[in-house]
């Protein structure tokens, strides 16, 4: 087995292939309705090609050391759920982003939360960070919900912490630490 595989509690998370492409495309066009204000990448015409150009931008990151991009997928049949990933990683401060995202069909059944379980225990243990912080839109109720219930602490709300559509917006900060 792939040392980058991570298992938990019935879900795979693994890095991207590009046999992902087409699985990867239409989950993104199935959720862009309920995506596309927080994450103005996703879109109703979103194409595999995009979803290439994504996944080599990941393996990129992977060979700098600087985001861990991952696919989500249902072990058992191998159904494509969301991606997420630790990036932005600061090894000089051992802190790193923590980022999510499941698709409209696997939404509400706890995928999102275990998924950050498995990031933020991967990030302490064999990846050796101190910090873990999940930067959400202030509004995005659902990606709030999915922090505090995976036990991140609510630090502050951030202003201008992010830029959406090109327009800077405010963020909650929240934080998981060993």
């Amino acid at each position: 087995m792939d040392d980058r595989h991570l298992h938990t509690h019935g879900l795979l998370l693994r890095p991207f292939e590009d046999t992902d492409a087409a699985a990867f495309a239409a989950a993104v066009r199935e959720s862009a309705e309920g995506m596309r204000r927080w994450m103005p990448w996703s879109s109703v015409d979103y194409r595999d090609d995009q979803a290439l150009q994504w996944f080599q931008a990941c393996r990129e990151g992977w060979e700098a050391g600087t985001a861990y991009e991952y696919g989500v997928f249902d072990p058992a049949t191998g159904a494509f759920l969301g991606g997420a990933g630790l990036n932005a990683i600061r090894r000089d401060h051992r802190f790193c982003n923590l980022g999510y995202w499941v698709r409209q069909a696997g939404q509400g059944q706890g995928v999102a939360t275990r998924v950050v379980q498995a990031l933020a225990a991967h990030a302490f243990g064999p990846l050796q960070l101190q910090r873990v912080e999940i930067v959400v839109a202030v509004g995005n109720l659902a990606s709030e919900r999915v922090a505090v219930k995976a036990g991140a602490l609510h630090e502050c709300v951030a202003r201008n912490r992010l830029v959406i559509d090109d327009v800077a917006a405010p963020a909650h900060v929240f934080s998981l630490v060993p």
